[in-house]
């Protein structure tokens, strides 16, 4: 088990915004994550290069980028791609450090989310490797349906790991490991966390939990007491994939997790006062 108490914290204002049917102004995007930038965060995963039709929130994504402000900001920025097409746009933008792709490994999600099936999305992703491997990028991927699915698809923490296995010989940065509809359970952390650890040999392994005000806590110490040290979640708890089910669950809470990480001693790098200011302009934005 891992020792290190150090917090990787990854603020997804891009995961809070996607499921909003009315779309939020490009300015009142721009002013938001520019608060978030100057609150500490080590990664903010801010926007997504997929069909606008798909996603008309994060239409305007590239407009966005253009006017961030990250010039006195540590803080990296992470996009979000579907495909092919959206890794070189998103390869395009020098401030774009990371680019994730959703693996799922319920042949029903991955062809509701990409329009391909698994097979067709791993041999995606190996160009997708090459994609950010040419312009600089660094690679997360993340495991949709990580703890199960709501459809009847195959699923079990050794299925997990195996998967977790094959996309660490791609050699991504970071294995995400992602619980897309809420439904996992303590239990479920705990042991997909335990196996995918035995298989996993270089990259990072993270935890995109998707939680209640009821068992955030639960799930969030399995994973921490299991080694992981690197978390997404959103203020507010605001998020949900709109291709997943009808009700969004929300992303685990940033406040949450920080009391958490206070409660448990481990250190991140936040300026409490920005973060207070990013979190009322979060209640201006997201209502």
């Amino acid at each position: 088990m891992r020792e290190n108490k150090k917090i990787t914290l990854v603020e997804c204002p891009r995961d809070a915004m996607q499921g909003l049917h009315d779309f939020i102004p490009t300015a009142n995007k721009v002013a938001y994550l520019n608060a978030l930038l100057k609150v500490g965060f080590d990664i903010l995963d801010c926007v997504s290069f997929v069909s606008p039709k798909a996603i008309p929130q994060l239409a305007d994504s590239a407009e966005v980028l253009q006017q961030l402000d990250t010039s006195e900001s540590a803080t990296k920025l992470l996009a979000i791609v579907a495909n092919i097409k959206g890794a070189e746009m998103a390869a395009e933008f020098e401030a774009i450090s990371y680019i994730g792709f959703p693996f799922s490994i319920s042949e029903t999600f991955q062809q509701r989310n990409t329009k391909a099936g698994i097979a067709q999305s791993f041999e995606n992703l190996k160009e997708i490797k090459e994609i950010t491997e040419r312009n600089n990028k660094q690679l997360v991927v993340y495991i949709s349906m990580g703890f199960g699915n709501p459809y009847g698809d195959a699923w079990s923490a050794a299925l997990t790991a195996e998967w977790a296995g094959k996309l660490d010989t791609l050699a991504p940065a970071t294995i995400s490991i992602a619980d897309t509809v809420g439904i996992a359970t303590a239990a479920q952390v705990s042991d997909v966390f335990s196996a995918v650890q035995k298989v996993n040999a270089n990259a990072e392994i993270g935890a995109h939990l998707h939680c209640t005000t009821t068992n955030w806590e639960g799930k969030l110490r399995a994973a921490y007491n299991q080694g992981c040290r690197r978390f997404d979640s959103a203020l507010l708890g605001f998020g949900g994939c709109p291709f997943a089910e009808d009700k969004l669950i929300g992303n685990l809470s940033t406040e949450n997790l920080v009391k958490f990480i206070e409660d448990n001693n481990a250190t991140t790098a936040l300026n409490y006062f920005e973060f207070e200011k990013a979190r009322q302009m979060a209640i201006f934005t997201f209502n």
